[in-house]
């Protein structure tokens, strides 16, 4: 398995949404709302983009991803 450092998104992007590219290991934009997150991705060129609510504080999370 895979892990993704997020530890320079959550301090830099702290309370904002962003869109990660499809590698999820750069941000392509940032604000506030998140379907101009979106829509901004998307003309850019990104077709897929993952969007992400960065938290403002940063807490113990445990969870799994399971793919079929």
């Amino acid at each position: 398995m895979n892990y993704i450092d997020l530890t320079n998104i959550t301090k830099k992007y702290s309370g904002s949404w962003v869109a990660l590219n499809e590698k999820l290991d750069k941000v392509i934009v940032s604000d506030s709302n998140a379907k101009k997150v979106y829509d901004k991705a998307v003309k850019r060129g990104h077709r897929t983009p993952t969007l992400f609510k960065v938290p403002k504080q940063i807490k113990p999370y445990f969870g799994i991803i399971i793919y079929d």
